[in-house]
């Protein structure tokens, strides 16, 4: 939460001088249609809410934070109808630039305070959320009623959002069985540039409700993974399912990234998981390194209270050197119904993992990650003080081994200059499905901190950690390095995470998509100032 200096109680100006004369106007309206605490002028504020994981923007002359989807779509229309461009942010995990401003006259949209759970419906299996609701905050919302989200979040989720999520391609949890995020949504309320609510799936029909997404031509998808570029996400509905009343786990360790790779894929195939993932040994080495022993015990507590005292103990007895340090670990969970099906199922997801040459292990990352969901976001920076950037590929699963390969050979090229920059690497691999693998190279370096670093941590953890010095010379090289990942994904035709303004989705398109995608655009948004350059999609035509 931000503290009363960052909000607007009044259009107090933000110099000695007063905004300049654009912004005082744009103040004036909104405060017609915002509550006071809505409309946020403080500078360092407007710096850190301009900012993401990766990278700073310019800084937004305004950042507003409607707690209302009507006062929302009010807003933006007096913000584009008086020329500024809407820049809508989310939860803020990003790390692609897919909400910073590059310009002036630019306000951010914060749907944070959007937050509440509108309609939670166990006969029609449906809920229904603003769009600043968490994933953790389903979940916790869901789990009583022995309910949960086929796809039920993200790593980031004690922060990440639903609107920021069906944004950017939220993944991982269930989504070797589900999917990603895209594929719950039965509907949408979205705000266009113009300030209109327009609502997708059946609840957008006349007497509709929404229990069904497509009836007619998919509206709803054509606002899912758009980074904002055709709207502002106000709320969605989400279909829900049972919560599995047993789950299995297992841990294979690998020698080499091939094998592991084809072992996610195989097990991705077969059906029987609901999460695959991979850690390279980057990982490994860096989990062992940075466990902290309160937190340990923490966890083991979550796991025997969740899972019961047996599980807690196998473990404490595995202890922490469960994957070893040059070793690929993969590590799965099952779910079902009865204990029967569930062994059943991790039966053939071991026979497929030994068969690639895995080695199994202790399952004790697995039982910990279902055990303590949405820890707080300590994890936005390394153990010693570094930061991080990550870039996604989904490919098929014939061509993930030439993927990892091929950006392996891009790090290779750079291997000196990386040790002496002190950039490093690490990879994680993840299975979408049946039919798509996901690989994650991840960049990690030592660089002065952005504002979301200064902010996103809890106080305690924050205070053992020191500020590296500034490194212009690495934060190049990790630009450099992933641009060469990005054009290699480009020209393999992969598809990609959170696409923000990093991955050229626009310029890869074939002709007559490229010209379907623009037309929607300028449709949407004739005047181009919904989310600027996301997308890459080219600048709107004016209006005559």
């Amino acid at each position: 939460m931000l503290t009363k200096s960052e909000s607007a109680a009044s259009a107090a100006p933000v110099s000695p001088t007063g905004p300049p004369d654009d912004v005082a106007g744009l103040i004036e309206a909104l405060s017609e249609a915002l509550a006071p605490d809505e409309i946020i002028i403080d500078p360092a504020a407007r710096e850190r809410l301009s900012s993401d994981v990766y990278s700073e923007g310019e800084t937004a002359d305004l950042v507003i934070r409607p707690a209302d989807r009507q006062r929302l779509a009010t807003a933006i229309g007096l913000i584009t109808g008086q020329g500024f461009a809407v820049f809508p942010r989310g939860g803020g995990m990003s790390y692609t630039g897919g909400y910073l401003p590059d310009r002036r006259k630019a306000v951010v949209v914060d749907t944070s305070a959007l937050d509440a759970i509108l309609d939670v419906s166990p006969e029609n299996m449906t809920i229904t959320v603003e769009a600043g609701v968490t994933w953790k905050a389903i979940y916790e919302t869901l789990d009583p009623l022995g309910l949960r989200l086929p796809f039920f979040g993200t790593f980031s989720g004690a922060r990440a959002t639903v609107g920021g999520g069906l944004s950017n391609g939220a993944l991982f949890m269930g989504t070797a069985r589900y999917g990603s995020g895209a594929e719950l949504v039965l509907g949408l309320e979205v705000v266009t540039a113009g300030g209109k609510m327009l609502t997708t799936g059946q609840a957008g029909f006349k007497n509709g409700k929404g229990y069904y997404r497509s009836y007619g031509p998919d509206l709803t998808g054509l606002f899912v993974h758009d980074a904002g570029a055709l709207g502002v996400k106000a709320a969605a509905t989400l279909r829900v399912i049972k919560k599995p009343a047993v789950n299995g786990y297992a841990s294979f360790v690998f020698a080499t990234a091939m094998d592991a790779a084809a072992a996610l894929s195989e097990i991705a195939r077969s059906g029987r998981a609901e999460e695959v993932y991979v850690f390279d040994p980057e990982t490994n080495r860096r989990s062992m390194k940075e466990a902290d022993l309160k937190a340990d015990i923490k966890r083991l507590l979550n796991v025997v209270k969740k899972q019961g005292i047996r599980a807690g103990a196998g473990i404490a007895a595995a202890g922490r050197g469960v994957a070893g340090d040059d070793v690929y670990s993969l590590h799965l969970v099952c779910a079902g119904s009865t204990e029967e099906a569930v062994a059943a199922d991790r039966a053939t997801c071991c026979e497929l993992a030994l068969r690639h040459r895995g080695a199994e292990i202790a399952d004790s990352i697995p039982r910990a990650v279902r055990a303590n969901l949405f820890e707080p976001l300590n994890g936005i920076l390394g153990g010693d003080g570094d930061r991080w950037a990550a870039l996604n590929s989904k490919v098929a699963h014939e061509d993930a081994a030439e993927t990892i390969a091929g950006v392996n050979r891009i790090f290779a090229s750079h291997a000196d200059a990386m040790a002496a920059n002190r950039v490093t690497f690490s990879q994680l691999f993840v299975a979408i499905s049946n039919h798509a693998f996901s690989y994650e190279p991840v960049l990690r370096w030592y660089d002065e901190w952005l504002p979301l670093h200064r902010s996103t941590p809890e106080p305690s953890h924050l205070k053992k950690l020191t500020e590296p010095e500034p490194n212009p010379q690495g934060r190049a090289l990790v630009e450099r390095i992933r641009r060469e990942i990005v054009a290699f994904f480009q020209a393999r035709g992969a598809a990609s995470t959170q696409i923000g303004r990093t991955y050229p989705y626009y310029e890869s398109l074939s002709p007559v998509a490229a010209e379907l995608v623009a037309a929607l655009k300028q449709s949407l948004d004739p005047s181009g100032l919904m989310n600027p350059g996301a997308l890459g999609l080219p600048a709107s035509k004016p209006i005559d």
